[in-house]
C-alpha cells in the first residue's frame, strides 16, 4: 500500500506524517522508519521511530530511492511502515518523470507487505494521474 499526502509549503503536510507514524507506532507489529531529507524534525518523533536523514546517503535518483528502500526491507524482516517527508527533495526529479517508480514501489509494497507514506510539496491539481490514485486524504487512510 502507498499513500501520499500532497499539499503547497506550510500546509502542515511534515506535522500529518510525523503524527501519523507517532500514531502508528501504538498499533504497529512491525518496525517503522521516518525517512526524510533532514534532521530537523527528528526529536518530533518517537524514539521507537526508526529515523534516517537521506541526504547522508546521496539518494539522488530514482534507481537509487528503490534500492535504498529495498536495503532498509533487506535488512529488517519485520519492517511494516516507512514514512518519507519531503520526497521531491529526496529524489530530485519532476513527479511527472516517476510513474514507473511508482508502480515498482506499489509492487514493492505488496510483495514486503511494507506500507510506504509520502510527504509531497506541491498542487493536488497538479500531481501525474498516477499519484491521485495513492492520495490520502479524509476518505482513505493508512
Amino acid at each position: 500500500m502507498i499513500r501520499v499526502i500532497v499539499g503547497e509549503t506550510g500546509a502542515g503536510k511534515t506535522k500529518r506524517i510525523i503524527s501519523m507514524a507517532n500514531e502508528k507506532l501504538q498499533s504497529a507489529k512491525g518496525s517503522i522508519v521516518f525517512l526524510d531529507n533532514d534532521s530537523k524534525y527528528m526529536f518530533d518523533l518517537k524514539n521507537a521511530i526508526r529515523f534516517i536523514d537521506a541526504s547522508e546517503f546521496h539518494i539522488d535518483s530514482p534507481e537509487k530511492f528503490t534500492g535504498f528502500l529495498s536495503g532498509l526491507a533487506a535488512q529488517d524482516f519485520d519492517l511494516e511502515y516507512i514514512f518519507i517527508d519531503g520526497f521531491r527533495k529526496i529524489v530530485r526529479h519532476p513527479l511527472e518523470t516517476l510513474p514507473g517508480l511508482f508502480e515498482e514501489l506499489e509492487a514493492f509494497s505488496e510483495q514486503r507487505g511494507v506500507k510506504i507514506i509520502f510527504s509531497i510539496s506541491g498542487n493536488p491539481a497538479d500531481l501525474p494521474p498516477i499519484l491521485k490514485n495513492y492520495l490520502l486524504d479524509a476518505e482513505n487512510s493508512i
